[in-house]
């Protein structure tokens, strides 16, 4: 028989490429065996390591100090569900922080509506867990941050929440913090600006997308002045959370939050006024923390999956663009443009893109600067509207592109820390890159949500046999539709019978990411009877 060819397998993923390192005559069976049986024992390990969210999460055990910087209240009702998420989640998490940042009209008494639907429900989520903080506890850690986007110089001056972030950064603990952001980075960058030092000390996941279209000034500041910050830049990967995946009832958005948050307490009240379906946009951040490792992006967790970040995409130009120019999506367009010496009607000119009217900022070498950052691929077209004559009414337009699915083959080296979404056709959901690496784990992280709203509602088992014993006349009370007790979701249908079991303390700490199929459960309870 011949030689075998020599293979060499690059695994990315759950697959591989196969080189002929060898030369030479090549007995074709024994070569397509070899390969087979490699690729196949390759494949098989690269895939089974895939299967589960790397450890080091909060439901591992692992207990991450956290601020979140969020835009509620603001233009979308999301960030109220994304919070209601958060703070089922607060046992295991160590919440240092919530401060109210752009873009919108969303302010701290936004953050405190939603700690008052927290303290209806506190006394049930303590009898689960002693380690819910207490509601006073949690309206201490709220803090107004900036009210406006940045200017084109890319901060303003402190605010309550960014002078938070450097306080919690300083404190001495040797873990990192990890900043959430989920609105503007004003806060973020003015923290940095006024104490730098605090920079190793941060682990940032950025919900980028249609917040960095808001705050492209600060973005700016950040990569370009702090480009050693440890960064998670999601600007797509995050719609995994409500696209793709299974979708089918009791999954879908419309159907879960029907089924397993509404009449689940006042958070579950509030989630459904302020939106009736599920999008949670900014939770995969929380999802991060909870199943996989944070500080390690490239593996997987309920937050995604990266890959280090290529050079940024950013274009200057010294003149309105036009369709011919072309810019990667979630980049950003810089406009310098020179005007007449003497022009001063020219420091009133805004830049109208879609929703968007951006103000000019006219600096001292006689230039106007504006800065945009488009959230999807198309063409994007522009008008100025100024005071000035030689501006007024101008039109540009600009075609956005999508990332190359090889662009991460060249990882900036002047970004060593800073990571974005998996620009791989392969990871894409819908067009948005990355959001694959989220949707494939939906059902394992809803089920796990469905199980924390229940302490909404229901007390625990054992603080609910107490309440029993002391009720009146030893009134005993029944299993309550989709309580606490119930297997969720495979077993809570309305209008068929129930089966109850009672929870143990591991899945009070954290359910595990499966729960078993009914048969299974049934086979199990059987099995207990009869022994």
């Amino acid at each position: 028989m011949g030689t075998l060819a020599r293979v060499r397998i690059y695994p990315r993923d759950g697959g591989g490429r196969l080189e002929d390192r060898r030369g030479g005559g090549v007995c074709l069976r024994a070569a397509v065996l070899g390969v087979v049986a490699w690729t196949m024992l390759a494949a098989g390990c690269l895939v089974a390591g895939e299967q589960r969210p790397a450890g080091g999460g909060a439901l591992d055990g692992v207990r991450h100090r956290v601020v979140v910087s969020t835009d509620v209240g603001g233009t979308d009702p999301d960030d109220f569900q994304s919070l209601v998420y958060l703070l089922v989640y607060l046992d295991v998490l160590d919440l240092e922080g919530l401060i109210s940042s752009p873009y919108g009209p969303g302010r701290k008494d936004h953050l405190l509506e939603v700690i008052e639907a927290y303290e209806r429900d506190y006394p049930r989520l303590r009898s689960w867990s002693e380690r819910y903080p207490a509601p006073e506890a949690l309206r201490a850690l709220a803090k107004q941050g900036a009210t406006e986007p940045a200017p084109y110089t890319r901060y303003r001056s402190s605010t309550e929440g960014s002078e938070w972030i450097v306080h919690c950064a300083r404190r001495a603990d040797p873990r990192p913090l990890h900043v959430l952001v989920w609105g503007g980075l004003e806060d973020l960058a003015q923290a940095l600006h006024d104490a730098p030092d605090i920079l190793p000390r941060l682990r940032v996941y950025f919900i980028g997308g249609p917040n960095k279209k808001w705050s492209p000034d600060a973005y700016q500041y950040l990569v370009s002045h702090h480009p050693e910050l440890w960064f998670i830049e999601a600007n797509a990967t995050y719609r995994g959370w409500f696209t793709g995946g299974n979708q089918s009832d009791p999954w879908g958005n419309d159907s879960f939050p029907r089924r397993y948050v509404a009449g689940h307490g006042a958070l579950g009240e509030l989630f459904m006024r302020k939106l009736p379906t599920l999008k949670m946009g900014d939770a995969p951040s929380v999802g991060w923390l909870l199943r996989g490792n944070p500080e390690e992006p490239w593996r997987p967790g309920w937050g995604g999956r990266f890959v280090r970040a290529w050079r940024r995409p950013h274009l200057q130009l010294d003149r309105l663009p036009t369709e011919a120019d072309r810019l990667e999506v979630f980049g950003i367009l810089e406009l310098a443009l020179k005007v007449d010496e003497g022009d001063k009607a020219a420091a009133e000119t805004t830049l109208h893109v879609e929703n968007q009217a951006l103000r000019f900022t006219l600096l001292d070498d006689g230039t106007l600067r504006v800065r945009f950052s488009p959230k999807a691929v198309g063409v994007y077209r522009f008008v100025v509207e100024s005071r000035s004559r030689n501006w007024d009414g101008r039109t540009g337009a600009l075609t956005v592109v999508p990332a190359g699915p090889d662009a991460a083959r060249q990882p900036d080296p002047r970004l060593p820390h800073w990571w974005t979404d998996d620009p791989a056709p392969e990871w894409a959901e819908g067009g948005h890159a990355g959001a694959r690496t989220v949707s494939r784990w939906r059902e394992d992280y809803l089920r796990d949500f469905a199980d924390r709203m229940r302490r909404c509602r229901m007390r625990a088992p054992r603080a609910r046999g107490r309440a029993q014993r002391s009720s009146p006349r030893g009134r005993r009370r029944g299993p309550d539709p989709c309580g606490a007790g119930t297997v969720a979701p495979g077993n809570c249908r309305p209008g068929r019978p129930l089966t109850t079991r009672a929870i143990s303390g591991r899945e009070r700490a954290g359910p595990a990411t499966g729960s078993l199929p009914n048969s299974m459960n049934r086979e199990k309870r059987n099995r207990e009877k009869r022994q």
